[in-house]
């Protein structure tokens, strides 16, 4: 049984801890925004928060994240309201949406330790491959994502939420809440 928290609640699963964190995530957790793209780190779909860290969940077991702290797309806002969320549709800085996740993980990772990046320091921070090039709309938006972040600009709407995260995980057999388990005779 491995133990952390994901998205703000502490999960325990019973999987093999050798098992790629993102397999546990999208296939325990349902938690399915984190993408599968090229299973070998090159790619960044599955870059998800770890102790606030991006990495790429596909080069990181299970076992590697016992007792850390996780966040995938699902959990860095209810809402879509983050920052870099609303600034990536302000500035239609997604095409096809597949790699979107990992990027937006990585920006707001860079975002939280960087409050102003230059231009530099966003295409230093942002390793994810994108095939539709949304590149150039990328550092504006993320750029952009910083002002709004900083409250020098406010963007008017987010996007409407979708599933809540919750009712997406109520019944998966692989994972269960800490305390429900303690409860069984």
């Amino acid at each position: 049984m491995t133990d952390l928290t994901v998205n703000g609640r502490p999960l325990r699963f019973a999987l093999d801890p050798q098992m790629p964190l993102l397999w546990a995530l999208r296939d325990a957790a349902n938690l399915t925004g984190t993408k599968y793209g090229c299973g070998v780190g090159d790619c960044g779909a599955c870059m998800v928060l770890v102790d606030g860290a991006a990495l790429r969940s596909c080069l990181v077991t299970l076992g590697e994240a016992e007792g850390r702290v996780v966040t995938t797309i699902e959990g860095l806002s209810r809402d879509r309201s983050h920052p870099v969320q609303q600034a990536m549709v302000a500035e239609q800085a997604i095409q096809c949406g597949f790699c979107t996740p990992g990027i937006v993980i990585a920006a707001a990772a860079l975002l939280a330790r960087n409050a102003d990046p230059s231009e530099e320091e966003i295409v230093a921070a942002i390793p994810n491959l994108c095939r539709c090039g949304v590149y150039p709309r990328l550092v504006t938006a993320i750029r952009r994502a910083s002002r709004v972040a900083r409250r020098a600009e406010r963007i008017s709407a987010a996007p409407a939420p979708g599933i809540d995260t919750q009712d997406a995980a109520a019944a998966v057999p692989a994972i269960r809440a800490p305390e429900q388990e303690n409860t069984r005779p």
